[in-house]
């Protein structure tokens, strides 16, 4: 199979650069990637007139921010009857409506900063691989609409073909309220956006060392990398996926995990309305799941967690190999469709699949996404941001448990990963 391996969507549009020179000697507050978390922060803090630099390793936008699925979704990886299960009733309300919340946000930072980035309220629809599956769709749509008043449509096996052209599955569930985003488009228009109000960002910049430091008797922080050294008063964390040994105590507590990506080459709208009549955004009810979109000019985008490990060339490969199969599994009028691009990225999962966002050892952080990075990132990006300067935090992730590896087995390098693929694999054969 002859493919680039390249991110589609970084051919549809230009990164903006960052700041060029040095690190200055100080500045109010510091975040450590330019990713949507670091960015939205950003942006937020230098409208509140904050002094901000943002110091990226790569480039802006380098990690999952530009390589994701561009589904902006509604809800957790957890279901409605497990957050409550674990949290009680109020916080799993909390919960499910910041979900809802960062969607609304994303629509609003896009419309205020003029975005072009393809921002659609498509919905998204959850696929059922099992009749059981498919049973629990009625019971998380009744505690949805009776305890969190947000409505969810269960569509039945024969209805199906109003929403997907695949005959494989046991029916389905839809939410309106989710959106579809090209994330390439809109992680380079939040950095503009974020530059336009006053933050630096400084890419190839890589943080070597966070330390506490004084500063003209101030309590703070000294950041160490390439560019010179930087005394902040505030650290935020944003690294996500790719969080290292800078924070080592974080980095325990963060599993790296790898997801891949095909898209094929343009489809004729004819094809392409058969596919997905509606546009939805597109994933399965599997543990080792499939997601699955068109792109705004009508090519099948399918990924999922295809190899565990993040990506390299080899893994990519492998994966892109893997996702055709799967690719025809689920749509078999695709089977002579070429595929022209295939990628990977890596996620970030907290050991209880959670976001997490707070305060760890004096630095803010936020991370744990799970795959539902865009609207969440956003979302508790800005959040932070608002703390820093000052206001309540509603964040509903700051006080919950934050579970490392059991009996400390886990040094940030996640040896455990094939393991773990396995176990999922089983438990989705015996669900």
């Amino acid at each position: 199979m002859e493919f680039r391996q390249k991110n589609y969507w970084l051919d549809t549009t230009d990164i903006p650069s960052g700041s060029p020179g040095f690190l200055p000697e100080t500045a109010d507050v510091a975040i450590i990637g330019a990713g949507f978390t670091g960015l939205s922060a950003a942006r937020t803090l230098a409208k509140h007139g904050v002094n901000v630099a943002v110091v990226e390793a790569e480039s802006i936008g380098w990690g999952a921010s530009s390589r994701n699925g561009g589904m902006v979704l509604s809800g957790l990886k957890l279901s409605a009857s497990q957050l409550v299960r674990r949290y009680g009733l109020d916080k799993a309300r909390q919960m499910y409506g910041a979900s809802i919340a960062s969607i609304d946000l994303v629509e609003q930072i896009v419309r205020e900063e003029n975005i072009d980035c393809n921002f659609s309220r498509c919905g998204h629809l959850e696929v059922a691989c099992k009749k059981s599956h498919f049973d629990a769709y009625g019971r998380d749509a009744e505690i949805i609409a009776r305890d969190f008043n947000h409505q969810l449509r269960v569509i039945q096996k024969s209805d199906l073909p109003q929403e997907i052209g695949s005959t494989i599955y046991f029916g389905g569930m839809v939410d309106e309220v989710s959106a579809g985003v090209n994330p390439a488009r809109y992680v380079g228009g939040l950095a503009r956006a974020a530059i336009n109000a006053g933050a630096c960002v400084y890419e190839q910049t890589r943080a070597e060392s966070i330390e506490r430091a004084f500063r003209k008797g101030s309590a703070g922080f000294q950041l160490t990398t390439p560019k010179g050294t930087l005394w902040v008063r505030d650290v935020l964390i944003a690294t996500s996926g790719y969080t290292g040994k800078v924070t080592p105590v974080l980095q325990k507590k963060i599993i790296p995990i790898g997801s891949f990506i095909i898209a094929t080459e343009r489809l004729s709208d004819e094809l392409a309305r058969e596919l997905s009549p509606r546009k939805r955004m597109i994933y399965d009810s599997k543990n080792y799941l499939y997601y699955f979109r068109l792109t705004p000019d009508n090519r099948m985008l399918f990924g999922g967690r295809a190899a565990f490990f993040p990506e390299t060339s080899d893994t990519v490969q492998r994966s892109a190999e893997i996702l055709r199969r799967g690719l025809i599994d689920v749509y078999p009028q695709l089977r002579n469709t070429r595929v022209e691009y295939a990628w990977g990225g890596t996620l970030d999962f907290a050991f209880d699949i959670m976001p997490h966002a707070g305060q760890l050892d004096g630095m803010y952080y936020s991370v744990g996404y799970a795959g539902h990075g865009v609207a969440m990132a956003t979302y508790l990006g800005t959040k932070i941001a608002e703390v820093i300067c000052g206001s309540a935090d509603e964040n509903p992730y700051r006080d919950i448990p934050f579970p490392g590896a059991p009996f400390g087995l886990y040094d940030g390098r996640p040896w455990f990963l094939p393991f773990a693929g396995t176990w999922y694999k089983f438990l989705d054969w015996i669900s």
